[in-house]
């Protein structure tokens, strides 16, 4: 075993000894919460804590339904040294009079939720406190694509990701970085100019590989596009460059400045996060936008389940006990959701669940995926439709109404923003496989809505009770 080994292995163990004595005091779960941009993640937060606060209508998630749970509260900040997710700030944004939705992840949070309810077992009502503390970790899914590169030297990471860009539909995408690209020599003296410019450059190619109508997902290093603070520093200035795996580079050229760059992301950015974080969670949701990468096209697809495969490759997974404690915290329970689920019309909620099953399958073969309980969920955590019929030419279609957003439109229809419309998305198709292959490029019609009006005192969802059930349900004994 290496030395370095040996100090991350220290690290894991400090972290996993800190939870499990704070643990002993005060039953507590760590619920991490990530998907790449777009997903759904700061909403889903939001909903799940408003829906809990204001004991909203969820029957599946089954102490709820019991009435056992009989208070929920959110409480002060357990770690100093992480941002609050501002709970209250979103959901000011979703409630207003000019209502809309808050703005994404753009960095680590946290919000601890407690529960207080009664136990239903002799053990949990003589000896259990009745109370479990949830601390909610909020994280950008680009930063959990950036784990592997713990695992990868420069050069490697260098060769695989040029030759990704080669390759269609990344090649489009790449033309301009590609093309300086080819004016850099690794082995020439460094130049911070040159530097500066390729990064810039590659930066511009991750960012256009995200937009829609192309809709990639495996894009690190994730820093790129959500930098943060980290803007401008030079732990973000680097970029590949068209070398072989196992190149060696001269003191003060090119290739060596740009991978001592690299290095140090990954020593100062990547796992401080891994370390610090990511490997002291217990139960884990990945939200998913499926429905745009289905619309994008098979290629978009297939990116996809590559970004699931390094997903399920990251986690370090199994049941937590003392051992655990001294060697570092695993993640017990992974849900996968399928955001968005209310831009379709429920006959379609299973197809989509099926879809994202096969994605989500195929990948645990990939990453040789075991030791967690693992499952998929259709979802949306905040409803933003209702359900509708319409008849076009005297076809009776399953619509969804709502208020779109303004600039949204479907062909020449423009929306303002302010009036209900009711729209065909699409169906899927009765064969989940058969979806997956690029044949519903361009057939499925989205729009983004406004948020709804609060029902009461809550916000209408799809299946975040369920969601909850798989993820916390069994710590209520």
């Amino acid at each position: 075993m290496k030395f370095s080994d040996i100090i991350d292995e220290t690290k894991l163990a400090a972290g996993g000894l800190k939870d499990f004595a704070s643990g002993l005091m005060q039953p507590k779960l760590r619920l991490g919460v990530t998907g790449l941009s777009r997903s759904g993640k700061t909403v889903f937060i939001t909903a799940l804590v408003h829906a809990l606060l204001k004991d909203a209508r969820m029957p599946v998630f089954e102490a709820h339904t019991q009435g056992r749970i009989t208070r929920a509260y959110l409480e002060p900040q357990p770690d100093d040294d992480m941002p609050r997710f501002a709970y209250e700030e979103h959901l000011k944004v979703l409630t207003a009079e000019e209502r809309h939705w808050p703005e994404g992840t753009k960095r680590i949070s946290q919000l601890r939720l407690t529960l207080e309810y009664e136990p239903s077992s002799f053990f949990a009502r003589n000896f259990g406190g009745g109370k479990l503390h949830i601390d909610i970790v909020d994280y950008p899914g680009e930063w959990l694509l950036d784990l592997p590169l713990i695992n990868l030297t420069y050069q490697q990471w260098s060769h695989n990701t040029v030759a990704a860009s080669r390759l269609a539909p990344r090649a489009a995408m790449a033309r301009d970085w590609y093309a300086h690209l080819q004016t850099l020599d690794a082995d020439k003296p460094a130049d911070e100019l040159e530097v500066q410019k390729s990064a810039g450059l590659f930066t511009a190619y991750l960012a256009s590989c995200r937009k829609d109508e192309v809709s990639l997902s495996t894009l690190p290093p994730g820093r790129f596009l959500l930098p943060g603070d980290l803007a401008g520093s030079p732990l973000l200035t680097f970029a590949p460059l068209d070398v072989l795996p196992d190149d060696k580079f001269q003191s003060g050229s090119m290739g060596a400045l740009m991978q001592r760059r690299y290095d140090s992301y990954v020593s100062r950015v990547v796992k401080p996060f891994f370390f610090g974080h990511f490997a002291r969670l217990d139960r884990q949701i990945v939200l998913v936008d499926v429905l745009t990468a289905l619309n994008a096209g098979s290629k978009a697809v297939e990116d996809l389940q590559t970004a699931l495969t390094d997903v399920m490759g990251s986690f370090r997974l199994g049941a937590n006990n003392f051992t655990t404690a001294l060697l570092g915290r695993r993640v017990e329970k992974i849900l996968f959701a399928a955001t968005k689920a209310d831009q379709l019309h429920h006959t379609s909620h299973d197809k989509l669940e099926a879809m994202l099953r096969i994605l989500v399958n195929e990948a645990a073969t990939k990453a040789e995926f075991a030791g967690a309980a693992y499952d998929v969920a259709a979802l949306s955590a905040i409803r933003s439709t209702r359900e509708a019929r319409v008849k076009v030419k005297g076809e009776d279609l399953p619509c969804i109404a709502g208020i779109p957003q303004d600039g949204e439109s479907i062909g020449a229809t423009k929306f303002d923003g302010k009036a209900e419309a009711a729209i065909f998305p699409g169906d899927l198709p009765h064969d989940p496989q058969a979806a997956l292959d690029g044949s519903l490029e361009g057939r499925l019609k989205f729009v983004r809505f406004r948020p709804p009006l609060l029902s009461g005192d809550t916000f209408p969802h799809i299946r975040l009770d369920r969601a909850l059930e798989f993820l916390i349900g069994d710590r209520f004994p």
